[in-house]
């Protein structure tokens, strides 16, 4: 089996099955099994969902236990796969009965698929034209109860009319080093691996306060302990994992730490504009703002100002750290 293969089947296991096994996430946990209980009392198909939030955070897993409470066929798409409004209506005609649907990446939906949910959503409507020019005529079709639930990493970048039409929105948040160090532990668990405290500690610290890359270190970790015949991860095991994928302690990554001192060293700590920083780092300006500066902003080492990117003093004093360290 192919590693990526592999990792993606580990995940699948790893994934909680009920609710009792999702940690983290608290409230919206608390809002889901309510509107839930209240669909099942009512009978009727639970309102359309929208998660948003950084990548990781449980977005698809929330979804999958949404339709697992409600022993509901789930189906699962990203935005991007649907590449015109005709493929979006023949998704939604195929539905059954209390089907969820769940868009991944909604925000890279096109908006001619996206004019098509409108009245999907909002009475349970298909409208489509059959033919064309002065041919042409609008069809209605009735669709099943459905349940849809959208998630995305950019919540800015989906349509007014779209977000108006999702009963709940949940903002996915960062989590603890606790929580983290919890699914660490369950994971291990599931894995069967041996870890320690001190190690699990480790690893929970360079996890970036999301479940996914916390996982994604267990399983380099596991690699690591096979290989040199280790019985567990201890603290000095999980310090060497991090050294070898080039991870500080606090998860921070080359690219991020080039761009902590490009800002810090060439621009003088900022303020430095979106495009500057782009050019000079040689990063996609969409990688940086969704991918690394969320997790440096929650670090409180970057702030984003109208005049451009400005670095905290907390981002120097680490880079100073991490210099005397190497």
């Amino acid at each position: 089996m192919k590693k990526g293969n592999e990792d993606r089947n580990i995940d699948s296991i790893l994934r909680p099955a009920k609710w009792e096994e999702y940690i983290g996430q608290i409230k919206t946990k608390e809002n889901l099994r309510m509107i839930i209980e209240a669909a099942k009392i009512r009978n009727e198909a639970v309102d359309h969902l929208l998660f948003y939030g950084q990548a990781g955070l449980g977005k698809t897993t929330l979804a999958t236990l949404v339709a697992r409470e409600t022993a509901a066929p789930l189906r699962i798409i990203t935005g991007s796969s649907i590449e015109k409004s005709g493929d979006l209506a023949a998704l939604l005609s195929s539905l059954e009965e209390g089907e969820v649907l769940f868009i991944d990446e909604a925000h890279r939906l096109n908006p001619a698929a996206e004019e098509v949910l409108y009245p999907a959503m909002e009475s349970r409507k298909l409208h489509i034209v059959i033919g064309k020019g002065t041919g042409a005529h609008a069809v209605s079709i009735d669709l099943p109860p459905f349940t849809l639930i959208a998630a995305t990493t950019r919540f800015d970048m989906l349509s007014s009319p779209l977000r108006s039409r999702f009963g709940a929105i949940f903002h996915l948040e960062f989590y603890n080093e606790d929580e983290i160090a919890e699914i660490l532990r369950r994971s291990a668990k599931i894995l069967g691996v041996k870890a320690n405290e001190d190690g699990l500690s480790i690893l929970a610290r360079a996890s970036r306060f999301t479940p996914r890359t916390a996982n994604r270190l267990l399983k380099r970790a596991r690699d690591y302990t096979v290989v040199k015949n280790l019985k567990s991860i201890d603290g000095e095991a999980a310090k060497t994992v991090l050294s070898l994928m080039e991870i500080d302690e606090i998860g921070l990554e080359p690219v991020e730490r080039k761009l902590l001192e490009l800002i810090a060293f060439k621009f003088g700590k900022g303020p430095v504009g979106i495009r500057t920083l782009t050019a000079a780092s040689g990063e996609e300006q969409a990688t940086i703002e969704e991918v690394y500066e969320p997790y440096l902003m929650k670090l409180g080492f970057l702030k984003r100002t109208p005049t451009g990117r400005v670095l905290e003093e907390a981002a120097v004093e680490h880079l100073m750290r991490e210099k005397w360290r190497n």
